[in-house]
């Protein structure tokens, strides 16, 4: 077996060591995990794994041990693949045994040919999933992942930068030599289209005349939800456990990463015979063929050896933040013990970015905190959409808010609510039959997203059906934390947990849990040089502590006591003896939920009575405020 350098640069041999030892016996396969797994306990060694989000793909080397941190944007077909397949030599008539798992090409030696009717081939199954990055990732978490990472890189001799980002045009160059391509994979090509009566058995290969038929004059779509978003799609190839995994989960990934260029250029004629063999390959359209089998420069394959599903992607806290963990992590209770003057030091901070008003920033910690925690039936319980209303018109504040946010989340997404961008972008994921695939909307989105809604933008105009949609998705978002994706005969539910903001001028069009009226107690006469002095006041240790307690207080458990829920019910009657107007059922679900939070923000797992006092001062305070500016303003709130 390799020495133990090897297992970061040579991944394959190491598992060829262990099919060696074990031959076809299945446990080799669980010796492999097992032997990863352990590699990746050792002293920082996931810093030394080469990360897809930070490492340029030209500077990786192909088949190289790689990780990626993305977000599940759509689950191709299963796939079948040779798990176990057999060559012979030509001269001496030597049978080898070899593995198909982790590869897309067949391994053949020179003068070796597949046996394609050897007994002891085995044809196994995988499912592919189509990862792109985490949609909204903020900068300062890019920036730290980047600076955690040690991983040693330069650019690969066995793959060229030129090819880094291409067109499909480009790969006519490619179909030069097929030829020479061919004999470089003798066997390999034609034994993994045998191993598949699945329609993708050529490893998702297509020929360079079939892709020029296209007639694509524009670079691959790579459909990642959001616009503006960088970093690369990969094909990700999973052999293990799939079922737990479903669309828009956050996961971060090792595995082995393959850009074999013959996964692009089958030849024509090899093509066509598989064509003549089995019918059946030609079920896939040309346009299915595009989206499931890009260049390998431009989707990569990786075939996954460990993948965990991330709770959160805070690169300042423990990947894993479970309650049994939460108690006995150093680090969490640790800060856990300081919490008190980070929420007093938070709530400065947000004061002064909401232009002085203290309220507004006590709701704002509530809200940046909350997520759905369960769901009642069809309601989730949890969630906390605040509107801010009263923001300045014509003003860039709400634009500066937002990067006053993005400087403490995550990942987060502003949508300037404007009739155009109503009526023209695409809001819903919709399935394309023709190619097979899930086309992304800007509602695909991981959990714990902030959506910061800017409806101040918004003018007098006409929504056409595809705005009113549009809205009705929003709408759905805000009350049910659901979106209903488009599979043209019928709509699926994907519930979510997105922490959704609307600022606004008056009160909201669109329904929200928590409407706040913003009292500025200061106008800047330059809201950008204000803003930015305020960004640069604040010490990076002090920001990252922020960015902590926001992400680590969603993970809190929470309980009443009997004995609060006794004073609570109590409360309740009294406050409707006195007054039977004044407090609704849903007034009280509401000051449960702002009880709740408060507690939570003070690091509390159960309510208190101080706290229960608090949350109805805080109401109070707050429909107060609302009353006084519907009187200033009429009906308009």
């Amino acid at each position: 077996m390799p020495c133990g350098e090897d297992w970061l640069s040579h991944p394959l041999g190491i598992v060829q060591g262990f099919f060696a030892q074990n031959g076809v016996n299945p446990d080799w396969e669980k010796k492999v995990i097992e032997y990863f797994k352990e590699k990746l306990k050792e002293n920082n060694a996931p810093k030394w794994v080469p990360s897809l989000n930070e490492v340029p793909l030209h500077y990786l080397k192909p088949n190289s041990f790689v990780k990626f941190r993305c977000m599940i944007q759509d689950m191709f077909d299963p796939e079948f693949y040779m798990g176990v397949y057999e060559t012979v030599n030509q001269n001496t008539k030597a049978r080898v045994l070899h593995f198909g798992k982790y590869r897309d090409v067949a391994d053949c030696g020179p003068q070796q040919e597949l046996d394609l009717n050897s007994p002891r081939s085995t044809t196994l199954e995988r499912q592919t999933f189509y990862c792109v990055p985490v949609p909204g990732e903020s900068t300062w978490v890019k920036e730290a992942y980047v600076n955690a990472n040690q991983a040693r890189v330069s650019p690969s001799t066995s793959y060229t930068p030129s090819r880094h980002k291409r067109s499909y045009e480009d790969d006519e160059d490619m179909d030069l030599q097929p030829h020479k391509q061919k004999d470089q994979h003798t066997g390999s090509v034609s034994g993994l289209q045998w191993c598949g009566e699945s329609k993708r058995l050529e490893t998702e290969a297509s020929t360079g005349q079939q892709l020029n038929s296209l007639n694509l004059s524009s670079p691959f779509d790579l459909n990642f939800p959001l616009p503006g978003e960088k970093g690369p799609a990969c094909l990700v190839k999973v052999y293990e456990d799939w079922d737990c995994f479903k669309v828009n989960d956050v996961l971060e990934l090792y595995g082995i990463l393959s850009v074999d260029p013959v996964l692009s250029i089958l030849s024509n004629d090899e093509r066509d015979t598989s064509a003549l063999l089995d019918p059946m390959e030609c079920a896939d359209t040309a346009e299915e063929q595009r989206v499931h089998s890009p260049p390998a420069s431009l989707v990569p394959r990786i075939h996954v050896v460990l993948a965990q599903k991330l709770q959160h992607i805070n690169p300042l806290l423990p990947a894993c933040l479970n309650k049994e963990e939460s108690r006995t992590c150093k680090f969490v209770s640790s800060f856990m013990s300081e919490l008190s003057p980070v929420r007093a030091e938070l709530l400065g901070f947000l004061t002064h970015a909401l232009l002085g008003d203290s309220l507004a920033a006590e709701y704002l910690i509530l809200h940046l905190i909350s997520a759905v925690y369960t769901r009642r039936d069809v309601l989730p319980l949890g969630k906390f959409t605040m509107n801010l209303s009263g923001c300045p018109r014509n003003s860039t504040f709400t634009e500066h808010l937002y990067r006053i946010i993005q400087h403490l989340v995550p990942a987060s997404f502003r949508l300037q609510m404007t009739i155009e961008n109503m009526n023209h972008l695409k809001f819903i994921p919709h399935k394309d039959y023709t190619a097979n695939r899930l086309i992304s909307g800007l509602l695909q989105l991981p959990n714990n997203t902030s959506l910061v809604i800017d409806e101040t933008l918004l003018e007098q105009g006409q929504l056409d059906t595809p705005g009113v949609h549009n809205v009705t998705a929003l709408t759905n978002l805000i009350t049910w934390q659901k979106v209903d994706y488009d599979f043209s005969y019928h709509q699926m539910e994907f519930p979510c947990s997105i922490n959704v903001l609307i600022t606004s001028e008056g009160r909201s069009l669109l329904p929200a849990d928590c409407q706040i009226h913003l009292q500025p107690q200061l106008i800047p006469p330059n809201m950008e040089e204000y803003m930015n002095s305020l960004l640069s006041t604040v010490l990076p240790s002090v920001l990252n502590k922020f960015r902590i307690y926001l992400t680590l207080l969603r993970f809190l458990d929470y309980s009443i006591s009997d004995e609060i829920t006794k004073a609570v019910e109590d409360d309740f009657v009294e406050m409707r003896k006195n007054d039977p107007q004044s407090i609704t059922a849903d007034d009280l679900h509401q000051l449960l939920v702002v009880a709740r939070f408060l507690s939570l923000s003070a690091g509390q797992t159960t309510l208190s009575r101080e706290r229960w006092l608090r949350a109805k001062q805080l109401e109070s305070l707050r429909r107060n405020r609302l009353q006084q500016q519907k009187c200033v303003n009429g009906n308009e709130l």
